[in-house]
C-alpha cells in the first residue's frame, strides 16, 4: 500500500523499518529557526532525517523574493538523493505544527513528481502519545544519485501570473494565514500587514482538529466547496505569508478531493516587495 496524503502514526510505525522508507522530521520555528534541529537531535523518529526550512526546502532569500523561496529544483533532487528518495520511495514528513512545515516537503516532492509522500496525521505529538520508540541517533547521508526529477511546473504560479489571472476575475485565491494577518490587525513577519485585494481567508488551522489532526474528508471539502465557491479547485490558488503553511491548504485539498489547485510560492513576504501591488485590510 501507498500512501499520498495523511499516513497514521500506527501505520507508519508498522513500515517505518522499511528499507523503501524515508522519513523526515521537519520541526521549525520561525522566530527561532535552529530549536526544530535542536528539538531533532534531542530525539525523533528512528531513521528519521532533519529536513531545514530555510537551507533544505527553500532558496536563499534575495530581492524581490518572498521569505522561503523554492528551492532550486537540481539542488532538491540530489539533497534528496543523499537521503535516500528514490523513484521507489514511501516518503513521510512530520512536524510539530499540525503538518503545516511537512506539507512543504509533501508539495515539493509532488512538484518534482514524486507521488508517494504523505503527511504523519497529528505529527510528532500522535506519535509520542501513541508510545513508539524515538532515538537521537543521527544518520548519515548517502552517495546517491539526485533524484530523478520531472519538474511540475505547472503546479506554481508566479507574481505577474496571479496578477493577471485577479484582473479578469480567472481565479480564487486562498489565504492560509490567520484571520488577523489577514484583516492587517497585526503583522509578526512582514513588513506590510494586509492581503492581495480579493483574497479569501482560509486560515490552515481551520482544517485541524484540537488534537491536531486534519479534519475528515468531507468535512474539509464542505469548508473548501464554499471558499472557493464559484471556482473550481482547478481555478484555485493558495497562498500564505511565505508559501509554506499555503502547501497545508493544498493537502487539505487533496484529501477534500479537490486536486488541481496551485501554490503563490512567494505568497505575501514577495507580493509586498513591489510596492505597485495593491494591498488591502480589514474583512
Amino acid at each position: 500500500m501507498t500512501y499520498a496524503t495523511l499516513i497514521t502514526a500506527a501505520e507508519l510505525e508498522h513500515n517505518i523499518a522499511s528499507r523503501s522508507w524515508v522519513v523526515f522530521d521537519c520541526r521549525f520555528d520561525l522566530r527561532d529557526p535552529q530549536a526544530g534541529y535542536r528539538a531533532y537531535q534531542a530525539g525523533h523518529l528512528p531513521g528519521a532525517r532533519y529536513a531545514d526550512l530555510d537551507n533544505d526546502l527553500s532558496s536563499p532569500v534575495g530581492p524581490g523574493t518572498g521569505r522561503h523561496p523554492l528551492p532550486d529544483a537540481a539542488a532538491l533532487a540530489a539533497w534528496l538523493g543523499k537521503c535516500g528518495v528514490g523513484r521507489d520511495s514511501q516518503v513521510v514528513a512530520y512536524d510539530a505544527q499540525g503538518g503545516a512545515i511537512a506539507a512543504r516537503l509533501w508539495w515539493l516532492l509532488r512538484w518534482l513528481g514524486h507521488d508517494t509522500v504523505a503527511v504523519l496525521d497529528g505529527g510528532f505529538k500522535a506519535w509520542c502519545d501513541a508510545g513508539y520508540a524515538l532515538q537521537s541517533d543521527l544518520p548519515a547521508m548517502l552517495d546517491e544519485a539526485p533524484y530523478p526529477m520531472e519538474v511540475r511546473h505547472a503546479m506554481a504560479i508566479d507574481a505577474q501570473e496571479l496578477v493577471d489571472a485577479l484582473r479578469v476575475e480567472r481565479v480564487r485565491l486562498l489565504d492560509a494565514r490567520a484571520p488577523a494577518r489577514y484583516r492587517g490587525d497585526q503583522e509578526p513577519l512582514d513588513t506590510v500587514a494586509g492581503h492581495v485585494p480579493g483574497a479569501v481567508n482560509h486560515s490552515f488551522t481551520d482544517d485541524l482538529d484540537a488534537r491536531g489532526m486534519c479534519l475528515p474528508a468531507g468535512k474539509l471539502r464542505e469548508r473548501l466547496t464554499q471558499d472557493i465557491a464559484p471556482f473550481s479547485a482547478t481555478d484555485t490558488v493558495c497562498m500564505c505569508g511565505s508559501g509554506v503553511t499555503a502547501c497545508h491548504t493544498l493537502l487539505a485539498m487533496e484529501i477534500a478531493g479537490l486536486g488541481g489547485a496551485r501554490l503563490y510560492a512567494g505568497s505575501w513576504s514577495e507580493w509586498i516587495t513591489d510596492p505597485q501591488r495593491p494591498v488591502a485590510t480589514g474583512d
